[in-house]
């Protein structure tokens, strides 16, 4: 599996934690989605002035893996990239580790699919998308 080339940090609160004070499951989906929000901000697919319906992405399809507790005051950062892009859709993977020692603690991927939000339709991946991320992540074609 090719190494990731972006990693954005998370911080670890306190209202993300379950009562036996380990990070809720379903907050490693919102790590992972705020993790997808900086790259495609890091890869200029998405400017902050931008609407959130202009991003044209919703996701299909989302796996977890959890290896390691995540824990309140951990030094965490969450790694996105890019695997595959096909007409409409793409594969997302994601890591979140410990920023301190290296370790994974989850690993994720999801499937997006390019949207058209004002039509209600999947449309193809825009090419503007597809250089960017091909050439970030030095993905063959």
């Amino acid at each position: 599996m090719p190494e990731f080339k972006f990693f954005h940090p998370i911080e670890v609160r306190y209202g993300d934690l379950d009562p036996q004070g380990h990070l809720n499951n379903a907050k490693y989906l919102t790590y992972f989605e705020t993790g997808r929000i900086k790259y495609i901000v890091h890869l200029g697919l998405f400017d902050h002035g931008q609407s959130f319906l202009s991003i044209g992405m919703i996701m299909a399809d989302a796996h977890v893996t959890f290896k390691s507790a995540v824990e309140y005051g951990m030094n965490v950062q969450v790694g996105v990239r890019v695997s595959r892009l096909g007409n409409k859709s793409m594969d997302s993977h994601y890591t979140i580790v410990d920023a301190d020692t290296g370790e994974e603690l989850a690993s994720g991927s999801s499937v997006l699919v390019a949207y058209d939000y004002r039509s209600g339709r999947t449309i193809p991946i825009p090419e503007a998308w597809r250089g960017k991320i091909i050439q970030f992540e030095g993905l063959q074609v």
